[in-house]
């Protein structure tokens, strides 16, 4: 194990940067039928530029909540969620709209590409409905570096699953998003293209200085990230920096063992 946190934060600025997102003190509650349920318990976290981080944890310890309000699809209880300098809880439905346009990226487990259009019109599909122009440099480089310059007049139906990731990737960078959150990015795919993806996403970090925040339940996909973060329920409760997979493994084991979740 790595670190125990005393004060339940995480999160180091490389080279002085201020952070790409942030959340502080932050709280999400649900209420249902069987009473309120607290997804995440006063989070205190930071997400720098040019740092790819993966977020882990068992079923039901609040990574996906915790991506949702970082990214703006939820609204948590309360505490404070940042994008670079905005705050997210000042904003309008339509600002938070607009933000969530121009400064995130979104890849998903399901890739969400239109069946009838081809590679590059799903790439280029979420700036023409902002009414944005590509800016043809940044894509070109986009496309190149995902390997997608061969494929652009293809329909996702003619894709392997991998190729397919590949162009939601491409997609999620064409507006040059300050930050990208990745949700279980390889889920749906075999070991090989899975791998494929995460060594991308990894380039897209070292290469272009793009900022990633990916949830995983995947021991071998965190190990591409720069720094892992743990949840139990609904707290931070560990992290490793430069990863490998068997501190990953031990570290998800504890989960399973009395007292697992160091903090608590």
């Amino acid at each position: 194990m790595t670190s125990a946190h005393s004060r339940h934060e995480t999160g180091y600025p490389p080279h002085g940067l201020p952070p790409a997102a942030a959340a502080v003190d932050l709280t999400k509650v649900h209420c249902g039928g069987a009473g309120e349920v607290t997804a995440l318990d006063h989070v205190t976290v930071s997400f720098h530029k040019g740092q790819f981080t993966a977020i882990m944890g068992p079923s039901g310890s609040g990574k996906s909540t915790l991506m949702q309000c970082l990214a703006g699809l939820d609204s948590p209880t309360s505490g404070s969620v940042r994008i670079g300098d905005q705050e997210l809880s000042r904003l309008s439905d339509r600002q938070l709209t607009q933000l969530r346009r121009e400064r995130i990226g979104f890849v998903f487990q399901a890739f969400h590409l239109l069946p009838t259009l081809t590679v590059a019109e799903n790439i280029t599909l979420p700036l023409v409905i902002a009414g944005r122009r590509p800016a043809p440099e940044w894509l070109d480089q986009v496309i190149t570096a995902l390997g997608l310059t061969q494929r652009l007049t293809h329909r996702p139906g003619q894709l392997s699953g991998g190729q397919q990731q590949r162009v939601a990737c491409a997609r999620a960078l064409a507006g040059r998003p300050q930050i990208i959150f990745a949700d279980e990015p390889t889920g749906n795919l075999d070991s090989r293209s899975g791998a494929e993806v995460l060594s991308l996403l990894t380039q897209l970090v070292r290469h272009m200085g793009q900022t990633i925040v990916m949830v995983t339940h995947d021991p071998v996909a965190a190990t591409y990230a720069d720094r892992v973060v743990f949840l139990a329920d609904g707290r931070i409760v560990d992290e490793i920096r430069q990863p490998d997979t068997d501190q990953v493994l031990e570290r998800m084991k504890q989960f399973d063992l009395p007292g697992g979740a160091p903090g608590r």
